[in-house]
């Protein structure tokens, strides 16, 4: 699959973009555990444009993360537009890497985004969302990219028409999440109009697909039975990065990989540590490392009062040794694959 001049393989696993998970340091991680790509977590066109510190900083990017597209969004045309120059040159602006690939969300169901008419709130608006992808790629040197869902609801599943219409736009790939934006994250992901875009004759850029991925044998089925150009994982590799290993030996070999024990978990877990502390700080590294440890282990017996430890602590060597403590402690165990689906 080829995303403008960059060449991602056959049945490449991406990273998907998730606020306040997809940062940095886990963008890293899964990199180095086999995604192929991988996404920043979803920029506020508006705050872009108004160089609010958060939104800057989140463009910031590195070489061991890259291919890394930077994803925006926003309702307004100009805004959208400015925001996505900046990114195109987000390594003068923000320092690092920059990006490879520029990404608009059309996707993102959460009220506070899609009730103000961004994210899949666009579902609403097809005319508008093609002339912001059109403004966009026409603006900016990088690749373009959507990610984007079936619909509004139910009753009004446009992605086939509307696939077409951001083609002709001139972006380089499609991801589609396979459900409405009334759905959010509830119910199964519906894969067949998903395969109805990839297989439209007229359609000529990568298809990538998104929505419910949770095991090799899933990602598997995606490819073959849809044909899909890629897929996309996002939940399922909350708290279990190595998702993207699991997924890459399947399809490379059709068997299944052991279960991570603990030990193995803990290694992981102190390698985004590391990152997170030399990426942030030791305070806002603690801090934001918080959620991710407390999904690496889930599933082991009498680790309540040790995922608290992991949840509170604030002295980073505190928190070092408590994960050495885990190894120590359930370190034969192999829990099931942490799992924050339904959230």
């Amino acid at each position: 699959m080829v995303i403008g001049d960059i060449d991602l393989g056959e049945k490449p696993v991406l990273l998907a973009p998730m606020e306040d998970v997809t940062d940095a340091s886990f963008r890293i991680l899964c990199r180095e555990q086999g995604a192929d790509m991988v996404y920043t977590e979803f920029i506020p066109s508006d705050g872009l444009i108004r160089d609010a510190v958060k939104a800057i900083d989140k463009m910031k990017t590195s070489e061991e993360e890259s291919p890394v597209a930077i994803q925006i969004y926003g309702n307004n045309p100009e805004a959208m537009v400015e925001a996505a120059k900046m990114a195109d040159n987000a390594a003068e602006i923000a320092g690092g890497h920059g990006c490879d690939v520029i990404d608009i969300n059309f996707g993102c169901p959460v009220s506070k985004i899609a009730g103000r008419g961004a994210g899949s709130g666009m579902m609403r608006e097809p005319d508008k969302m093609v002339m912001i992808t059109k403004m966009i790629v026409d603006a900016v040197k990088k690749p373009v990219t959507v990610k984007t869902r079936l619909g509004w609801d139910e009753n009004s599943k446009i992605i086939v028409e509307l696939a077409e219409r951001l083609q002709d736009t001139g972006i380089k790939a499609l991801t589609i999440h396979g459900r409405t934006r009334c759905q959010m994250y509830k119910g199964e992901a519906d894969w067949t109009l998903i395969g109805e875009v990839k297989n439209n004759p007229r359609m000529h850029i990568p298809i990538i697909g998104n929505g419910d991925i949770t095991s090799a044998q899933k990602a598997a089925e995606a490819f073959d039975r849809y044909g899909v150009d890629g897929i996309m994982v996002g939940r399922a590799s909350f708290g279990h990065p190595w998702i993207f290993k699991e997924i890459k030996h399947y399809l490379a070999t059709g068997e299944e990989l052991p279960p991570l024990g603990v030990r193995e978990r803990v290694e992981l877990a102190k390698r985004q540590l590391e990152l997170s502390l030399n990426l942030k700080g030791p305070v806002r590294g603690v801090f934001e490392m918080r959620r991710h440890l407390s999904c690496y282990f889930k599933g082991l017996p009498d680790f309540k009062e040790t995922r608290m430890k992991l949840v509170t602590l604030t002295d980073p060597q505190e928190l070092r040794d408590t994960l050495t403590y885990v190894a120590q402690t359930w370190g034969d165990s192999s829990p099931e694959p942490a799992n924050v689906y339904g959230v």
